[in-house]
């Protein structure tokens, strides 16, 4: 009789560890699972770096991104859509800096170095500008579109943040990177007008601006969304032909626009290469280094001009 309890008792012990065991297992991977998830949407959403690509310069990276221009340089990479840190970035800006530098005393002048390195900076942060402004255009793009997925998820009786959660699979990039993002937020807490502006800080346009009051306000009020983002849909449409002409007819302005300082450069080039030394004689005194700025800063000056008297605001 003895036996007989002992074997049920061991038996019994031998269950309840399997058990434990298997539910042991289950929450772990439902953790594992749910820890996964978080850094999904962490990542979607910037606030930590998206794993897969070994990162360069952590060091600088975390310096950079506890300044005031370091999270500036950060909020314009995360505009651009590239996949590079601040630290990386800057990095990259210090050697083509150093490079020009060294490239424009050799070839021209010790003189032409320092304003090497000056346009080096200046046209690392030009293409970071030329970046987001393509990624803001074709967002623009894209705009009627999710205007039209967002009405037709209203009206089909689906909130608006589970018609962000639809758009942002349905869009290609950048539409759907940037609502993966807005929708990310949303499930850590974040609230919807703090989720839509920051996406409207990333990439600022009237157009987006638009959309963003219109779906803040309709969410803050609970009213008829669907017949807003219907008139948005049209109007957009109509504000992306116009652009598309305007782009078309300034494309000749915006051209000479940079041909202005390139012609600029390129005769010193040729200036030097006529007779070898010119510009290192030229530069060896006050009044030709003045000269020299002078001419560079009119050149700049043009440049500039040109880009302001051709903007036109649609």
């Amino acid at each position: 009789m003895d036996l007989r309890n002992l074997i049920t008792l061991t038996t019994g012990v031998a269950l309840l560890t399997c058990v434990l065991a298997v539910v042991g297992v289950h929450s772990y991977a439902t953790g594992r699972a749910q820890r996964q998830a978080l850094v999904d949407r962490l990542t979607a959403t910037g606030r930590i770096p998206a794993p897969g690509r070994r990162r360069h310069f952590l060091t600088l990276d975390r310096r950079l991104r506890r300044t005031k221009p370091g999270r500036k340089l950060e909020l314009r990479l995360q505009a651009t859509g590239l996949d590079i840190t601040p630290g990386e970035f800057f990095a990259a800006m210090l050697a083509t800096v150093a490079g020009l530098w060294l490239v424009g005393q050799a070839t021209l002048a010790p003189f032409f170095g320092p304003i090497a390195g000056l346009l080096g900076i200046w046209a690392a942060l030009q293409f970071l500008n030329w970046q987001r402004q393509k990624r803001i255009e074709r967002f623009i793009n894209q705009l009627p579109e999710l205007a039209r997925i967002l009405a037709n998820a209203t009206q089909a009786g689906l909130a608006l943040r589970t018609a962000i959660g639809m758009a942002a699979e349905e869009l290609e990039a950048p539409a759907g990177e940037e609502l993966s993002k807005v929708a990310n937020q949303l499930a850590v807490g974040a609230s919807m007008d703090d989720a839509l502006g920051e996406l409207a800080d990333r990439l600022p346009s009237r157009e987006l601006v638009v959309l963003v009051t219109t779906l803040v306000l309709s969410n803050r009020a609970g009213g008829q969304v669907v017949g807003a983002l219907r008139n948005l849909t049209e109007t957009l449409e109509e504000r992306k032909e116009t652009r598309r002409e305007v782009r078309t007819q300034l494309s000749q302005v915006s051209m000479t626009s940079y041909a202005v300082p390139v012609l600029g450069v390129g005769s010193l080039f040729l200036m030097n290469g006529v007779k070898d030394g010119a510009l290192e004689r030229m530069t060896g005194s006050p009044a030709g280094q003045f000269a020299v700025i002078i001419a560079f800063g009119l050149y700049a000056v043009g440049f500039v001009l040109i880009r302001r008297l051709s903007r036109i605001d649609v």
